[in-house]
């Protein structure tokens, strides 16, 4: 993990969970800042006073281009209670980043508070949906973002459920990551033990990964632990959808598990 939202370039993916709403908009500016710098169009997204929102606009505006800073209330953007649209989410940020770079920018940006998105378990549902598909989406696009949550207001256990789908987090925001990697299905990185394994179900059950092709290919190489809960969750996987479930690159220890365990649906391909 990773404390700070930094040197992400295209296509980073960060999960803040802060303790301080000033922490998040240190680091939010920090983050954007960077981006102005090189050519970014930028856009500031918090539950923020319309006071602070002008304060924002100004301090990053003050050496941008202009229309390179946007800046918005989540309320006034998503409203306070809604569930989101996982597609029409991002489509709003594919077509936003479309126009930044038709707007002669190298990309989007954007840092975004959005505690008051995610407060109720169906709100967590659909937002976790969204971050896997936004995240597929920024492997291939010029779009970046800090995702932020309030660890106060929601709770370690909720935004471990959004942290997790993140290719960095926090420290302590998540045991593990799920997210997408260029050239396989997805990546799976951090530790995996038995509190983990609820976490990883949910979050594979969110992931609307298309596993047409007889095999789902997990990227293993950072992955520190898997155990043996976690990979009878893969072999279970890959017996409902009639796939076999391969991890590249994982530890040794997890293939010498895999084979104790003589799991049909499971495929261990270990680091050289």
């Amino acid at each position: 993990m990773v404390d700070e939202a930094r040197d992400l370039g295209p296509g980073g993916h960060y999960c803040l969970a802060f303790d301080d709403r000033a922490e998040f908009r240190r680091q939010a500016t920090t983050f954007l800042r960077e981006g102005v710098e090189h050519g970014d169009r930028v856009l500031y997204v918090a539950d923020a006073t319309d006071a602070e929102l002008t304060e924002v606009a100004a301090e990053l505006g003050s050496a941008a281009r202009p229309g390179a800073v946007e800046v918005a209330s989540a309320r006034s953007m998503y409203g306070a209670d809604e569930v989101v649209d996982p597609a029409v989410q991002v489509r709003t940020y594919a077509e936003a980043t479309a126009e930044a770079l038709a707007a002669g920018f190298r990309g989007l940006r954007a840092a975004a508070e959005i505690t008051v998105l995610v407060r109720s378990a169906a709100q967590r549902d659909a937002f976790a949906r969204y971050e896997q598909r936004i995240d597929r989406f920024m492997t291939a696009h010029p779009f970046s973002a800090v995702c932020a949550y309030d660890r106060g207001a929601l709770g370690a256990s909720a935004v471990a459920e959004l942290a997790c789908v993140h290719p960095a987090a926090s420290a302590g925001a998540t045991p593990f990551r799920f997210f997408a990697r260029e050239g396989v299905d997805a990546a799976l990185g951090g530790e995996v033990d038995r509190t983990g394994r609820e976490l990883l179900a949910r979050t594979l059950d969110r992931a609307e990964l298309d596993l047409r092709g007889g095999e789902l290919v997990l990227d293993a190489t950072e992955l520190g632990f898997l155990d043996h809960r976690g990979l009878l969750l893969l072999d279970e996987l890959g017996r409902r959808e009639e796939v076999v479930v391969a991890l590249r690159g994982a530890p040794g220890v997890v293939r010498r598990m895999a084979g104790l365990l003589q799991l049909a649906q499971v495929r261990v391909d270990t680091a050289a």
